[in-house]
């Protein structure tokens, strides 16, 4: 039992095309297209659009049998704008609620540098991405391990940086896009709108600082350890031994 669970965990990668296409994309097209009268009518369509992402999300969750913070949270965020559009509450709270996801997920990398376990190594400094013990053990030998982790640090800083900005982003694009009441078709075509727009706007922005964070992550375990980068990577061949 144990040995099937941790080899599912091992061939598990994520499907960013798949993600879109089941979070984004679908839901989207049936927001806009679906919403009429004649068709789905507007609760219609809200309901079997958001039960896409709620359905791959609850799947990914339950087959692999992984907690993932940013995963709950995004299940939390398809049934808070379910709920708003159900119970045709006044669309100012889909604005508040689109800047709480990515808002609270900044506040916890911040407060996770109180603890033990900072946020930004289960996000980019784990053992999935890099080889986090020959870092280390390189770290020891140089002596260099409390400089590592205050640019560790410096990085965990800009890492809830890109959250904050989705939120900020998140609550214009909201405010901008969805002014129809709660509950109409007119709404559920502008929250489509808005989450089709939410990609280039705000997601793609995102991974580039991700990106921007990973690639200064990576120059400074390069300047402190002398490694290249394919022998800090995950599953690189272990260093000969004289």
């Amino acid at each position: 039992m144990t040995d099937t669970t941790q080899t599912t965990h091992a061939t598990h990668k994520p499907r960013p095309l798949i993600d879109l296409l089941i979070s984004i994309l679908l839901p989207s097209l049936i927001l806009m297209k679906l919403s009429g009268e004649a068709r789905l009518g507007a609760d219609g369509a809200l309901i079997l659009a958001l039960a896409f992402p709620l359905s791959w999300g609850s799947f990914e969750l339950i087959k692999y049998r992984k907690f993932n913070f940013i995963a709950l949270l995004g299940l939390l965020s398809v049934l808070l704008t379910g709920g708003i559009g159900l119970l045709k509450l006044d669309n100012h709270w889909l604005a508040i609620k689109e800047a709480a996801i990515p808002g609270l997920i900044g506040i916890a990398v911040l407060v996770s540098t109180r603890t033990r376990y900072p946020l930004i190594r289960t996000l980019l400094f784990n053992k999935t991405v890099l080889n986090v013990d020959k870092i280390h053990q390189r770290l020891e030998q140089g002596g260099n391990t409390e400089q590592f982790e205050a640019r560790l640090l410096k990085a965990t800083y800009w890492l809830s940086g890109t959250f904050f900005f989705s939120s900020a982003m998140n609550y214009a694009l909201a405010k901008w896009i969805v002014i129809s009441p709660s509950g109409s078709e007119a709404f559920n075509a502008e929250l489509g709108r808005m989450n089709l727009l939410s990609y280039p706007m705000i997601a793609i922005p995102s991974m580039l600082m991700l990106m921007a964070i990973f690639y200064y992550l990576w120059r400074t375990i390069h300047g402190l350890t002398g490694l290249k980068l394919e022998e800090v990577m995950a599953h690189a061949e272990p260093e000969q031994q004289p």
